[in-house]
């Protein structure tokens, strides 16, 4: 079963239903799920041939990683956020998903272990990255300090992002033209980082990359305080696995 819900121009909910998703681990929060996309229009599971899946004819399933943005065991529903970008396979899909359609997914993979003594965090992310903060939002400690950058290709792409009594959050429109990351890049090369506060980041991977070489080795924050992500590749159909 799937339920579609736009929640910007750029942004679709996709509800997912059904007995398969019977036994699935929650995770942690701001951790991800594989789907497993239609090939040809029709849903064909992959088998595993000891180092990757393959279909039977040897090619390669569309499985693309995503975040659940909730998950209600008692009712077997996972949601889903797809950012539309480009014309690759997984916004080919979210695009074109209609009710009814049928979906796979797999998982739960890594997510983000909350230090409980932390009370200071740096949230940045592209629009691939909203589902994700959204979920921290909700989990990260009430008495804590939390600053959120998050870089939209289009004003519009704004959206609610969930409520947190200490969460401020600064929206950053990528300029026309601009290499996607950009914004978000300046961004937190000046923001300022508490002593002992931990930074979480995720979005397009060279963009990720330069986030995470200023943090460690101009800022000199500590590995254990850091967690960056890259979630996708300018200029490529697919998504990356994690940078950290």
């Amino acid at each position: 079963m799937i339920v579609v819900e736009r929640r910007t121009r750029h942004l679709v909910r996709i509800r997912l239903g059904g007995d398969g998703l019977e036994g699935l681990e929650p995770g942690l929060p701001a951790a991800s799920v594989r789907l497993l996309l239609p090939r040809n229009g029709e849903l064909a599971v992959p088998t595993w041939d000891g180092n990757e899946f393959r279909h039977a004819d040897r090619s390669r399933p569309a499985l693309r990683t995503v975040t659940p943005r909730r998950f209600d065991a008692d009712r077997l529903e996972l949601d889903v956020e797809i950012v539309l970008h480009g014309d690759g396979p997984l916004s080919r899909w979210a695009a074109g998903a209609e009710p009814g359609d049928a979906a796979a997914v797999s998982g739960t993979g890594r997510g983000y272990t909350i230090d409980p003594a932390a009370r200071a965090y740096l949230l940045a992310g592209d629009e691939s990255a909203l589902p994700a903060i959204s979920v921290l939002l909700e989990t990260l400690p009430a008495d804590a300090s939390i600053t959120v950058l998050a870089e939209v290709a289009q004003p519009d792409a704004r959206l609610d992002l969930s409520a947190h009594p200490g969460a401020t959050v600064q929206w950053l429109d990528l300029d026309p033209g601009a290499t996607p990351g950009a914004a978000l890049v300046a961004a937190a090369l000046d923001a300022p980082i508490e002593p002992g506060a931990r930074v979480w980041a995720a979005g397009e991977a060279a963009a990720m990359q330069r986030i995470r070489k200023h943090l460690f080795a101009e800022r000199g924050l500590a590995r254990s305080q850091c967690t960056v992500r890259g979630y996708w590749k300018h200029g490529r159909a697919g998504d990356l696995d994690d940078l950290t």
